[in-house]
């Protein structure tokens, strides 16, 4: 008990100091505007990075490609180390694995009773991209421009190409679904929701942005940049890592379930319903 305490207080102290050094120190001024460094958080104008020689592209094409890689690499290290070692008695990883699977597999099955082995496979990919790729923002991982100066890699989501892609991929999921289940009037059912692609992506493309600049403001400050960004960073960080993956993982398999439902299924259900309905002493 006593070691938490003094803990605690050292944090606190170190948090006062910290204050204190930030209200002390004058701001100082910044060759860029504050207009003009939120534009480019958006918009990606000026610090673009050379791929390979061939072509300037957006820093959150480089964070999709690392997270890409690294998420395929764990995932072939799990496959054949981890995996052929699980256990009657789970261990700690292997608990670890179990639950986040069937976090994902209970999702689709009780949003999608119908061909939902394939969701629970996108759910969880899509999940995982979008938990790991937001996270992957705060290791600080450091590219080159073009300029010549160094920028820390963004989160991949935080660009808007790479949330559309997000939004447009899942709705062919959901398409996918609607013709495995109902033939080419799953694609009529599909057609219909022909915003949900552009909220989807907007949604993601916000949220994640939203952190991005809100970070990016408080080290524009010189005087607020004194431990205050680590917090606001963190903070931000995991919420929209949290948030975001479950929203578009449930929207994901919500949509997924109603367009792959068999309609003459359906039919029957609801026709089974109003016979026991009208029977008496049915509520």
């Amino acid at each position: 008990m006593k070691h938490k305490t003094r803990f605690f207080v050292i944090w606190f102290a170190l948090i006062a100091a910290l204050l204190i050094a930030s209200l002390l120190v004058g701001g100082a001024t910044n060759k860029e505007a504050v207009q003009e460094s939120m534009r480019d958080a958006v918009l990606h104008e000026s610090n673009v990075i050379n791929l390979f020689g061939l072509k300037n592209v957006n820093p959150g094409l480089i964070s999709g490609f690392i997270v890409t890689l690294l998420l395929l690499a764990f995932a072939a290290v799990v496959r054949i180390f981890v995996v052929p070692r699980f256990r009657y008695v789970p261990g700690r990883l292997q608990m670890l694995l179990e639950q986040a699977v069937g976090l994902f597999d209970g999702l689709a099955k009780s949003n999608s009773p119908w061909r939902n082995r394939f969701l629970g496979a996108y759910i969880f990919a899509a999940g995982a991209y979008i938990f790991v790729g937001t996270l992957s923002e705060l290791l600080g991982l450091q590219a080159v421009t073009v300029s010549g100066h160094s920028i820390a890699l963004p989160a991949p989501l935080s660009d808007v190409n790479g949330a559309i892609m997000m939004g447009c991929l899942s709705y062919l999921v959901i398409l996918s679904g609607g013709i495995a289940g109902n033939g080419a009037k799953g694609i009529l059912l599909t057609l219909k929701e022909f915003s949900l692609p552009i909220s989807m992506s907007f949604r993601l493309f916000g949220a994640l942005l939203s952190g991005l600049l809100v970070t990016e403001l408080v080290y524009y400050y010189s005087n607020l940049s004194f431990g205050l960004p680590v917090v606001v960073g963190v903070l931000f960080t995991m919420l929209h890592a949290l948030i975001q993956c479950y929203v578009l993982t449930l929207l994901t398999s919500i949509y997924y379930g109603e367009v792959s439902n068999p309609e003459e299924s359906g039919k029957k259900r609801r026709k089974k319903a109003a016979v026991d309905g009208s029977l008496p002493g049915a509520e």
